[in-house]
Order: C-alpha cells, then sequence, then structure tokens
C-alpha cells in the first residue's frame, strides 16, 4: 500500500460518523424499546472500533494486518451476539410494540449515516485489504439493515402493531453481521496465507 492517506482520510470519516450516531441511536433504542435499534446501536459503535484499528493497523507489515483482519470477523459478531441478547429478553417477557415513529425516524437517519459511509469507504475498500473491506461490508450491511428498521416501523405502524417486526428485523441484523464476518475471515485467511 503506498499512499494510505485516502484510506486513512476514508475510515477517519466513517469512524467518525459510526461513533456519532451510536449515541443518538443507542439513546432512542432504550427510549422506544427496540430491539433493532438496539442492535443498530451496538453495531455503529463497532463500526466505529473497527475504523480505529484499521487507522492503527494501516501501517503494519501485511501478515498482522491480515491476523487483524481475522480478529475484526470475530469483532462482527458481537452486535449480532448482542441483539440475541435482547431479543431473548424480549421473548422472556414479551413486551408491547415499539414506538413506530421513532424506530421509522431513527432508522432513516441511521441510513443517510451509513450510505454515506459506504460511500466514502466505497473507493478504498479494495486498497486497504481485508480491513477496508470489513469496514466497507460493514456500512453496506447497516444500510440494508436500516432500510428493514424502516420497514418495521411502517408495518408497526400501519399494519401489525406488535414487537414481532421489530424482533424479526433484530434477529435479520444479527444473520447479516454473521455473514460479513465470515467474508471479512476468508479474505483475512487468504492474505495471510500470501503474505507467509
Amino acid at each position: 500500500m503506498e499512499d494510505a492517506g485516502p484510506i486513512r482520510r476514508a475510515v477517519a470519516w466513517a469512524g467518525g460518523l459510526n461513533l456519532a450516531y451510536f449515541g443518538v441511536e443507542f439513546a432512542v433504542a432504550l427510549t422506544a424499546g427496540s430491539v433493532a435499534l438496539f442492535a443498530d446501536s451496538v453495531d455503529f459503535l463497532e463500526d466505529a472500533a473497527v475504523n480505529l484499528l484499521i487507522l492503527v493497523a494501516l501501517a503494519w507489515a501485511p501478515r498482522a494486518r491480515a491476523r487483524l483482519g481475522m480478529g475484526l470477523a470475530a469483532l462482527l459478531l458481537v452486535p449480532g451476539l448482542a441483539t440475541l441478547w435482547m431479543a431473548w429478553t424480549r421473548f422472556s417477557a414479551p413486551a408491547s410494540a415499539p414506538d413506530a415513529g421513532l424506530l421509522t425516524l431513527t432508522g432513516l437517519g441511521a441510513l443517510a449515516i451509513n450510505l454515506t459511509a459506504a460511500f466514502i469507504l466505497a473507493g478504498a475498500r479494495r486498497e486497504g485489504g481485508s480491513l477496508t473491506r470489513a469496514a466497507f461490508l460493514s456500512a453496506r450491511n447497516d444500510a440494508l439493515a436500516n432500510i428493514a428498521i424502516i420497514g418495521a416501523g411502517l408495518v408497526t405502524a400501519f399494519a401489525w402493531r406488535s414487537a414481532w417486526p421489530d424482533l424479526i428485523v433484530g434477529l435479520g441484523i444479527a444473520a447479516l453481521n454473521a455473514d460479513a464476518a465470515r467474508e471479512v475471515w476468508m479474505a483475512a485467511r487468504k492474505e495471510h496465507a500470501a503474505a507467509a
């Protein structure tokens, strides 16, 4: 990697956006009682951590970056595990549906943040190996999850006043994160083998 400057700027911007929206979405998730927003807020925090690790690791040797990429694959599973825990607590003690308006508006805000981060990272995703691939995949998957959150809010508001749409989307977010973790793990293993 000859000039890491553009990658560093892209990752720094994406990380800052993720950290800022984590605070917003986490507060709304607690207020609305939403599993999907809770899962997505934890994912924003995880994305900020991934971007910070990438900033640090860009100067490392390829083999060390590949090892970190494998570690980031495991880190991508954290939001999914947090979602499963929150979903379990909702199954154990059924609650009312989250506020549909808050769910939809917060999902729209999260979608704007994630599309911006994905756009910023798109140009760098092939240059930084598994590390920038992890950041890009995370932003892309988060945008898909945000569309589902918006859908859950609309379904809750107009069709099915239940906690189920929120729970289903929360579990879908967990599945998306697991798939992203698998992709990053495979890319990091290839890089590690090539560097060995």
